[in-house]
């Protein structure tokens, strides 16, 4: 972890909470379809409110518990006042490949799909293994990854008969910022996913702010591949919706977080706002990280020339792995 890059980050939440008002979030989203994961509470729910509120045709609610997922459509239509049918709630657990495979299949048959907002995560302090890797991993790297991967034939094929240009929204954290590099040299036997799987050597403390530099590794990777490849474009980025009250870090809660949340945090609805920009904005916001509702600048590890050799070995695996998971599936790149 650079001390450079961690008061980089510290600054930019201070000043971001502190003085930005972040826009409402305007547009005209009536027609359209757009998945939103983990969106039955915190930023995913709110952020559902707003796209509903913008008109969009169809919401499809992703979540891992239906019960939920069908008390929070009613949450929603009822503060929104739109109709039963605008909104679906789907099952889809990330901690599972099968899962994301399934889900993607039934997106398959949806008439068109205009765009995802990839924002179920999870923030864990305890190592436990899920499918092949860290759970942290599987959830906010490799599961998500896979679902975009799944989900753009559906993008490209929409973007062809509606004349649209779709969009892929992946939150991202300041806390990025702060991430350590030590797990990640693609120098370590095995390579960087067996060396985040070293139960020993990890720091579960520092795991979610590595797995948002790997999705952002991750986005400025195959936007390239998207922009230089297959048409029509599909768009990618990674929103930060900064330091917001939310459940994402339900396991970790202390007294401390409580003060410093209670003090500087966004509420949950401001945060949203900019996952939402995520998902309206234009091609200028490919690849990008966005804060506050403006592409930004991620720390200088991601930029750097270590950075870009670990963005480059980062991103041959997870190819590699997505492919064993889902044979064909990187022939959209």
């Amino acid at each position: 972890m650079s001390v450079l890059s961690s008061l980089e980050g510290f600054s930019s939440v201070l000043f971001s909470n502190t003085f930005i008002k972040l826009p409402y979030p305007e547009g005209d989203l009536s027609g359209q379809t757009i998945i939103v994961t983990g969106s039955n509470q915190g930023l995913g729910f709110e952020a559902s409110r707003h796209l509903l509120r913008l008109g969009v045709g169809k919401l499809i609610m992703a979540v891992r518990d239906l019960v939920k997922g069908e008390a929070a459509k009613r949450e929603l239509l009822q503060s929104t006042s739109r109709e039963e049918s605008s909104v679906e709630v789907w099952l889809l657990d990330m901690d599972s490949y099968f899962s994301v495979k399934s889900f993607a299949s039934r997106a398959a048959t949806l008439p068109r799909l205009d765009a995802l907002l990839a924002n179920a995560g999870i923030f864990t302090h305890t190592f436990s293994m899920s499918e092949e890797d860290e759970k942290t991993i599987t959830v906010n790297v490799v599961s998500t990854f896979l679902l975009v991967l799944l989900l753009v034939p559906k993008l490209r094929e929409s973007a062809s008969k509606f004349n649209i240009t779709p969009r892929i929204a992946i939150p991202n954290s300041g806390l990025h910022y702060m991430a350590s590099l030590e797990q990640l040299d693609p120098k370590n036997e095995g390579g960087i996913f067996k060396s985040l799987n070293n139960k020993e050597a990890t720091n579960m403390s520092g795991r979610y702010p590595l797995s948002k530099l790997l999705v952002l590794f991750g986005v400025r990777a195959f936007a390239n591949q998207f922009a230089n490849g297959k048409a029509p474009l599909v768009i990618i980025n990674t929103p930060n919706p900064s330091f917001c009250k939310s459940q994402l870090a339900r396991e970790t809660d202390n007294f401390g977080q409580r003060v410093f949340e209670k003090v500087l945090a966004r509420t949950t609805e401001e945060g949203s706002r900019t996952l939402v920009h995520g998902i309206l904005a234009d091609e200028k916001s490919n690849g990008q990280y966005l804060t506050d509702c403006h592409v930004h600048s991620p720390s200088c590890i991601v930029t750097d020339k270590k950075g870009v050799m670990i963005q480059e070995a980062f991103f041959k695996e997870l190819v590699t792995k997505l492919e064993k998971i889902a044979p064909g599936v990187t022939s959209c790149l």
